[in-house]
């Protein structure tokens, strides 16, 4: 699923119906990635430059926090995709 800045959440797969290609993750996250994990196989795939550039993710941040995947002073930006790590190659 993607978590969005505004809140909402979009639930997405796979175009192969397997595992995300790079470029699938580019185009959720609107540019470079990075992968933070959250624990229990699960994933986030981040914008690596977001900082600064994109709004920030309340949700994404909240969950990353919480899952103490982040700094309590980290915060997460722009949309993020949330998946099991086995569907990132």
């Amino acid at each position: 699923m993607i978590l969005k800045t505004d809140g909402s959440v979009q639930k997405v797969q796979p175009d192969n119906g397997s595992d995300f290609t790079l470029e699938e993750l580019q185009g959720f996250v609107d540019g470079l990635i990075e992968i933070i994990d959250i624990g229990s196989d699960m994933i986030m795939v981040v914008n690596e430059e977001g900082k600064g550039v994109l709004e920030l993710n309340k949700k994404a941040t909240v969950l990353a926090r919480t899952m103490q995947a982040i700094f309590p002073h980290d915060y997460i930006a722009g949309d993020v995709l949330m998946c099991p790590s086995d569907m990132v190659q």
